[in-house]
């Protein structure tokens, strides 16, 4: 298992000296400064819509930019945009189903409702001397493509139906955001952290 985590980390180190290295060839040393950190922020989300019966959780990964922008130490300003974020809830039910108005197949199999947001999170970040960080603030979604997916399995090939519905679902979406976190490296590193939304 250590072993596993030692390669895990060098590739997700190597993965980001490499983004580091083709950010400062596309947008110069300038963008990296001591007030102003810009990188590649990827992650995991578990997300559900609380408007419907499925409480099942729709699990995805999203990828973006952030910008970390040193306001007074320890204090930041942690920006940015995820520019692949899927949202959603798993395996609806027939209401959910109903509410959404989706179109209903004769196969047996699971109905998904995705979304595809740009996310901005704006959150004011404290980080401690031991590099660990807490972090909250408003974040802003704008939903760009939302469906219903059917997925089956028929004779041995699997199906995907999506029906979109966009203009069912409210474009804008806006809540509160809290995280905590650690930087690796001795604060120089590949950032771990939590948020909930």
């Amino acid at each position: 298992m250590r072993k596993c985590l030692i390669i895990l980390s060098l590739v997700l180190s190597g993965y980001h000296a490499q983004s580091q290295v083709l950010i400062s060839l596309l947008f110069g040393d300038k963008l990296n400064s001591e007030g102003l950190e810009f990188g590649l922020e990827g992650g995991f989300n578990w997300s559900t819509i609380s408007e419907l019966e499925s409480g099942h959780r729709l699990s995805s990964f999203n990828l973006g930019f952030y910008f970390d922008i040193r306001i007074n130490d320890p204090w930041y300003l942690y920006t940015g945009v995820l520019v692949k974020s899927r949202l959603g809830a798993a395996k609806l039910s027939a209401a959910d189903l109903d509410f959404l108005q989706a179109d209903v197949y004769p196969e047996t199999g699971d109905y998904s409702q995705m979304l595809n947001y740009f996310i901005v999170p704006v959150l004011a970040r404290y980080k401690f001397k031991n590099h660990i960080y807490v972090e909250a603030g408003p974040q802003l979604g704008l939903m760009h493509n939302a469906w219903v997916e059917f997925q089956s399995e028929v004779e041995g090939r699997d199906a995907r139906i999506r029906d979109y519905n966009q203009d069912q679902i409210n474009r804008w979406d806006m809540g509160a955001a809290a995280g905590l976190g650690y930087t690796l490296l001795d604060g120089k590193g590949i950032t771990l952290g939590l948020k909930y939304y």
